[in-house]
């Protein structure tokens, strides 16, 4: 089955803007969650349930976990259309009404 001719030049404008649309959506809800865990983790250390690690903690995990994470998300960046103008304004919208 092929794309008539008459429609075929809608899918490249659309499937970025879906696409952006739903990458908006996931990184609103990722951030709505990692802010409840930090309010968590705050409320945690201020009644003495858990231990605030030192800076120093923080930036070693940080220069460990980091280089695994970038190894592993460096090529999605690649398969991602962020430079299309759709798929920007997919995003944008994903992140304000998501």
């Amino acid at each position: 089955m092929s794309i008539p001719p008459e429609i075929a030049w809608i899918v490249p404008i659309v499937v970025p803007f879906i696409i952006g649309l739903l990458i908006g959506i996931i990184i609103k809800k990722a951030l709505k969650l990692a802010l409840a865990v930090l309010a968590l983790i705050i409320v945690l250390a201020v009644f003495g349930y858990i231990a605030i690690p030192s800076v120093q903690d923080v930036i070693e995990t940080a220069m460990t976990v980091l280089p695994q994470i970038q190894a592993q998300l460096g090529p999605l960046i690649n398969i991602l259309p962020y430079s299309s103008f759709t798929f920007i304004i997919g995003l944008i919208l994903g992140l304000w009404k998501g």
